[in-house]
């Protein structure tokens, strides 16, 4: 037989192109069969990549949900995607089917081995409720819900405020000081230690930090998670992605730092040194979960989690207080009546506090920092609002589109705090406040961060009013989608009461 002329190969690639057509037409019929979810016909290879936002999927989905209903599909390459909206569909996804939606799509972790868990992103499984049970009760030792964190905090509150006094009422963007308070709580949690506000170690980190999370965001990334083949070129991660390498190799530093200082008759100071001291009690064991990829994974998903959404939230708040100074003044006259100027602001003031606690729920509503949650995968055939979702499915959670449901909120693109508060002036949780997410893998972090946010918060206020500096225009409070919804850029002036 001879070789293939050029219009033999054509018309074999022809062919082809069509069979794979046909085959993905008929993938796709048989779902339709299946009552799978409905969306916008995807591309063949490409998928709905091209009918999707990517730098504002919040608008994107909203905009497909008129289109399609609560629960619609995409496919990202050749993975199928299903986005949850709307909070009975969110809760019916993660808390009536919660043993069945608490998986993790498989992530690529740049160059680590398949022993590489964490606990923000880890399949769950034996590993990810050892890494979970670990996590929680290490933070629960080390001071969350004690005095001791609580101080802590209160110390690094102090700290801001200093930084924030030497602005001296001149005009400045906060951002950058409220990264830097809040990866020193994280900084206590992990390595026992804080870092000046100057010191290169942080400023590093923080750059790096930033400069991974605009990686993540990449078309590059996305199409690693669809071919994930390509990770095992050797180099590759490192000349895609410098910036999370670097971060990477930068804690690496830190934990060596840490272990040449731990002293193994002295109890553990820190969650570094006790998750040594179980890599050191697991050694033998291959079954465990503790070893020095996931020691590196967890102090990474704790410091690029706890950091950023934090000061992001926190940055929210400020905005929204020189927004709205009737609001502000409530604050103040609060913090005034129960906590003074003089005292440190204290987490049992809160029962005290109904407004001020208010506020701060209703910046996080508003805020929507993590609008679409962490993604999650079916591990087994589910139906939600009547459609039948497969095994394998990655689900997308809109938060965003439970936080600001109209169904629910009245007005929810308008900042109200009083929505928390009841007849007589209570705080009023809602069902619907979902910032955290919900399930078994809501943000393990919660306790940490509203401790966080009411001492950060109330002692700002406590000693400086903030206002929009003079000349300048009213600030948007629209927010920029970056993996987090953050305000757009702004500056305040800061003035000591």
């Amino acid at each position: 037989m001879g070789l293939l002329n050029g219009d033999s190969l054509g018309t074999l690639a022809l062919a082809m192109v069509i069979f794979l057509l046909l085959v993905d037409l008929m993938h796709r019929r048989s779902r339709w069969a299946k009552r799978y979810p409905p969306g916008p016909m995807p591309l063949p290879v490409l998928g709905n990549l091209l009918q999707v936002d990517f730098q504002d999927p919040v608008l994107s989905f909203s905009q497909l949900r008129r289109r399609f209903g609560d629960v619609f599909s995409l496919q990202q390459f050749w993975s199928p995607l299903v986005v949850i909206n709307g909070s009975a569909a969110v809760r019916e996804a993660l808390v009536h089917h919660s043993h069945d939606t608490s998986d993790r799509p498989l992530h690529q972790h740049l160059g680590y081995g398949p022993r590489s868990e964490g606990v923000i992103l880890a399949r769950y499984g034996k590993a990810w409720r050892e890494q979970r049970r670990f996590s929680v009760t290490t933070l629960r030792n080390f001071g969350l819900g004690k005095k001791s964190l609580e101080q802590w905090v209160t110390q690094e509150a102090s700290y801001l405020c200093a930084a924030f006094t030497d602005q001296a009422g001149r005009p400045f963007s906060p951002k950058s000081l409220l990264n830097k308070a809040g990866s020193n709580v994280i900084s206590f949690l992990t390595f026992g230690r804080r870092f000046e506000y100057d010191d290169p170690c942080i400023l590093k980190l923080l750059d790096l930090l930033e400069g991974a999370v605009k990686e993540e965001l990449g078309l590059l990334r996305q199409v690693i998670e669809a071919v994930p083949v390509l990770m095992r070129i050797p180099g590759l991660a490192a000349k895609l992605f410098p910036a999370q390498r670097a971060f990477i190799a930068k804690v690496d530093e830190l934990i060596t730092e840490h272990r040449m200082t731990r002293d193994p008759a002295q109890p553990p100071r820190d969650l570094t040194d006790a998750f040594l001291d179980e890599i050191k009690e697991a050694q033998g064991n291959p079954e465990s979960s503790f070893n020095e990829e996931n020691l590196r994974l967890l102090v990474i998903d704790l410091f690029s989690a706890g950091t950023s959404t934090t000061s992001t939230t926190l940055a929210w708040a400020l905005l929204l207080m020189i927004l709205h100074p009737d609001v502000q003044q409530r604050v103040q006259q609060e913090i005034d009546a129960v906590i003074g100027r003089v005292r440190q602001p204290e987490m049992q003031d809160q029962a005290l506090m109904p407004f001020t606690v208010a506020v701060i729920h209703e910046v996080q509503r508003f805020g929507d920092v993590v609008p679409l949650g962490v993604a999650h995968m079916t591990s087994r055939d589910i139906e939600v609002q009547g459609f039948l979702i497969p095994k394998g499915t990655t689900l997308i959670t809109n938060l965003s589109s439970v936080l600001k449901d109209e169904a629910i909120w009245k007005k929810p693109l308008r900042f109200h705090p009083e929505r928390f508060l009841d007849a007589k002036g209570r705080f009023a949780k809602q069902e619907a406040f979902v910032p955290f997410s919900t399930g078994r893998r809501s943000c393990l972090g919660e306790p940490l961060a509203r401790m966080e946010l009411f001492l950060f918060f109330t002692t700002l206020l406590q000693h400086f009013s903030f206002a929009v500096p003079t000349g300048q225009p009213r600030p948007s409070d629209h927010g920029v989608f970056a993996l987090l919804m953050s305000p757009s850029p702004y500056q305040l002036c800061a003035v000591p009461r």
